[in-house]
C-alpha cells in the first residue's frame, strides 16, 4: 500500500554532507539539515543504491513558482499532503511541471549545445551516471540559509524519534519482485527543490533504474 504519511518540509537549509563511503566506496546520500520552527530535520536524499547493481537516475531544472502552488506558499514547517495533485504533491510521471516531455534518456550527460536546444523545446531528460556525479548535480542546488522544500515521507513521528524526511525520491514503478513493490503508489513522489534569489525554483529529482517509467494508477509498473 502506499505510505500512511506523505508530505514536504519547507525550512532554511542549514547544511549538507554525503555519508562516509561504505566498503565499496559507494556514497548513499546526500544529508541535509533543515531548520523549520519545531527544530532541525535530517533529510537524506537518495543519490546511490545498496545494491551495486541498481543505478540512480536525476534530473535537475528550475520551474517558476506558479508550477509548484500550492507547495510553496506554504509557511515553514512539516506539511501532510493529500495523494493528489490539488494539495500540492508531486508525481514524477502525472504532474505537468515535471514529465519529461522528449521521451528521450541519455545515458550521460548530453553535449552542451544538445541540452540548451532540448531545454528550448521543455524537455528535461534524465541523466544517469555515478553516485558522486548524482551527489555533485544536487549539491549545485543547495546553498545554506535558502529556503528549501523537502518532498518525501516523514521518519516515525513517535515521541522522542527525529524530526527528518526520507524516501526523497520516485516512490512508484518498483517491480513486483521488489521489496519496494508494496510502497508503491501515485502522487507520492519525493523531490528537492531550491529557492533562488531570483523567486524561481531549482528542483532535483532523483529515482532508481528499476523503477518503471510509466505506472498504472496503483503506482506498479503496467503488466
Amino acid at each position: 500500500m502506499p505510505f500512511d504519511h506523505y508530505g514536504v518540509l519547507s525550512g532554511t537549509l542549514h547544511g549538507h554532507h554525503r555519508d562516509q563511503p561504505d566498503d565499496q566506496g559507494r556514497w548513499f546520500h546526500v544529508n541535509m539539515e533543515v531548520d523549520a520552527p519545531d527544530g532541525r530535520y535530517h533529510c537524506a536524499v537518495d543519490v546511490d543504491s545498496h545494491k551495486s547493481s541498481v543505478g540512480v537516475r536525476w534530473k535537475t531544472f528550475t520551474l517558476d513558482a506558479a508550477a509548484l502552488e500550492p507547495a510553496v506558499t506554504l509557511p515553514p514547517g512539516y506539511h501532510e499532503l493529500d495523494r493528489r495533485p490539488e494539495s500540492g504533491a508531486l508525481d514524477y510521471l502525472r504532474h505537468p511541471a515535471l514529465v519529461d516531455r522528449s521521451g528521450v534518456l541519455f545515458e550521460r550527460r548530453p553535449p552542451s549545445w544538445l541540452q540548451q536546444l532540448l531545454d528550448l523545446f521543455g524537455s528535461r531528460p534524465w541523466h544517469a551516471g555515478s553516485n558522486i556525479e548524482a551527489a555533485t548535480a544536487l549539491e549545485v542546488i543547495l546553498v545554506p540559509g535558502q529556503r528549501v522544500l523537502v518532498f518525501g515521507e516523514p521518519f516515525d513521528n513517535r515521541p522522542h524519534a527525529d524530526l527528518g524526511m526520507h524516501n526523497v525520491h520516485q516512490n512508484q514503478g518498483d517491480p513486483a519482485d521488489s521489496q519496494w513493490w508494496p510502497e508503491n503508489g501515485i502522487w507520492q513522489d519525493g523531490a528537492t527543490i531550491a529557492h533562488r534569489p531570483d523567486g524561481r525554483y531549482d528542483v532535483f529529482l532523483n529515482k532508481f533504474s528499476s523503477q518503471a517509467d510509466r505506472t498504472d494508477g496503483a503506482g506498479h509498473p503496467p503488466t
